[in-house]
């Protein structure tokens, strides 16, 4: 379990550091008005569904994840908020990914550009910061 959660926390910085980059050549992309496609666009979408998986095995096993005190602040955010924030923002990434296959040129480009920003807000909000005060440090 240790282990899953160890990746599962360096991991955050490799999705976050995808997703920018995803944003920032979407936005080049869409004002040079590109044709092709990014594989960027494609390696932070794999990078947060093998997220997701880690995350849904600790969502599983984890002594964090308690609905019988739901009412603590700790157990309310593993058990309810971070789970469904990360999905929302998995689906809207996701999402933004399959309709972006089907459009050409700039509309591409600005597609990635909306749904990867959204869910890089919603994961920015998600993520237990040790700042937070809800039990993780920085690895």
């Amino acid at each position: 379990m240790n282990i899953l959660l160890r990746a599962h926390s360096g991991l955050r910085y490799v999705v976050l550091g995808l997703l920018i980059a995803a944003i920032i050549a979407a936005y080049t992309n869409w004002k040079q008005a590109k044709q092709g496609d990014s594989k960027i666009y494609l390696f932070a979408l794999i990078a947060t569904h093998t997220q997701l998986l880690i995350g849904l095995i600790l969502y599983f096993m984890s002594p964090k994840v308690n609905f019988d005190l739901i009412s603590e602040k700790v157990f309310r955010f593993y058990s309810i908020e971070h789970v469904f924030m990360m999905i929302i923002a998995i689906v809207l990434i996701t999402l933004g990914r399959v309709r972006s296959k089907k459009l050409s040129g700039a509309d591409k480009h600005r597609t990635v550009l909306f749904f990867y920003a959204m869910a890089l807000i919603i994961i920015l909000a998600a993520i237990p910061w040790p700042f937070r005060n809800l039990g993780s440090g920085w690895f």
